[in-house]
């Protein structure tokens, strides 16, 4: 992937303008996507009930997306990608292209007020930008809607509680629920209308159609607490599309080693079955980190893949330094330069993960995790 770094001598003088603004709006950025919120609901009341009651999580997000955008922005295909998901995700907000321009118009207003800088080359270069950013939504938006719904209803039907804060969802969609293994949802619950967390599907693609998912309640967490501490068999959540990368290359016989830190043993569980699924005899090392044994709530599935696949490892890490200890285990059972590497689990365990993976051989292009941005709100 083409870093902003990297680019800087050959970006457009558009992307240079914008970049240029993001930096300027970095020390204020609360104040930023407050101010943009405010003209938003004030000159577009309508747009409110689309929102959840608490913006806390939803001022994050569209300072994220804004800072994602601007570093790819001359990286087309890495920037479209990211658009294109946005767009389909959006859908289940009952987002609709007449939103965009209200969207783009208080955006600028928002800029205008805190940029260093605002002339009108930097208006004309944000204008371009955002015309471009929406039109790729939109579009991703449009063909979505032609092979998916917004959403899918989905039936609780097992509600088992493995730790006092760990539960093992299964849910049954109301309609088929295309997804790869490695792959995430996000999840809204009927106790916080219009609030979505993201959580990995548990498990390969069923037969059955049913969906697994590995949730633990955090602090302050209103979805993952009301999945946990509230949901039953027979209530009802709502699901978006599914987002991700994490998955596998069935077209290599390379070997996986997988790296599952607290409820992140959740896809790496997924990834194992699909390699079974598939098949094929490819070496799948795991490695599953906790910070006390009571925290290695899924140990007893994972032993039972491994007595049932000859081809696969598994190995506990007790880290009660926060992952401090995974990165050594990693380099003791090396080397892995002939493997993929795959890793969940929270944002700190990634960034220790992937320095060391990189440090043991395997090329970065070869070290497979979903954003640490996206993982925030994944729970684990």
């Amino acid at each position: 992937m083409q870093s902003s770094a990297a680019s800087v001598g050959n970006a457009s003088p558009d992307a240079l303008v914008i970049r240029r603004t993001m930096a300027e709006i970095a020390p204020v950025a609360d104040k930023v996507t407050s101010y943009f919120y405010a003209l938003l609901f004030v000159r577009h009341p309508e747009v409110r009930p689309m929102f959840p009651a608490a913006m806390d999580v939803q001022r994050e997000r569209l300072l994220r997306a804004l800072l994602t955008a601007a570093e790819h922005i001359d990286n087309v295909p890495v920037l479209v990608d990211y658009l294109q998901n946005l767009g389909r995700g959006h859908r289940k907000y009952g987002t609709r292209p007449e939103h965009y321009p209200a969207v783009g118009e208080c955006l600028i207003g928002a800029l205008s007020q805190y940029a260093a800088v605002w002339n009108p080359e930097t208006e004309a270069a944000w204008v371009r930008a955002y015309t471009t950013i929406s039109q790729v939504m939109i579009d991703a938006a449009a063909a979505d809607e032609l092979r998916a719904p917004a959403w899918w209803h989905a039936e609780v039907v097992a509600h088992d509680l493995r730790t006092s804060d760990v539960v093992v969802l299964t849910v049954r969609p109301d309609h088929p629920y295309p997804f790869l293994a490695g792959q995430y949802t996000s999840v809204e619950t009927p106790w916080w209308p219009r609030v979505w967390r993201h959580y990995s599907f548990a498990s390969a693609p069923r037969s059955d159609g049913l969906l697994t998912f590995h949730v633990k309640a955090v602090p302050a967490g209103w979805v993952s607490n009301a999945l946990v501490h509230r949901a039953r068999p027979g209530d009802v959540i709502r699901l978006g599309p599914p987002a991700g990368s994490m998955t596998v290359d069935h077209t290599t016989a390379s070997g996986l080693l997988c790296l599952g830190g607290g409820t992140g043993i959740a896809p790496i569980k997924a990834l194992v079955e699909d390699v079974a699924e598939h098949g094929e005899r490819r070496p799948v090392e795991v490695f599953y980190g906790a910070r006390t044994d009571h925290d290695l709530y899924d140990i007893d599935t994972m032993l039972r893949l491994q007595q049932s696949h000859p081809w696969l490892s598994v190995r506990a890490v007790i880290d009660q330094q926060s992952h401090l200890q995974l990165p050594d285990a990693i380099r003791e059972y090396g080397p892995w330069n002939e493997y993929d590497a795959y890793l969940s689990g929270p944002p700190g365990m990634i960034r220790s993960g992937v320095d060391a993976l990189r440090n043991s051989g395997i090329p970065s292009d070869r070290i497979r995790h979903d954003s640490v941005e996206d993982l925030v709100a994944v729970g684990y």
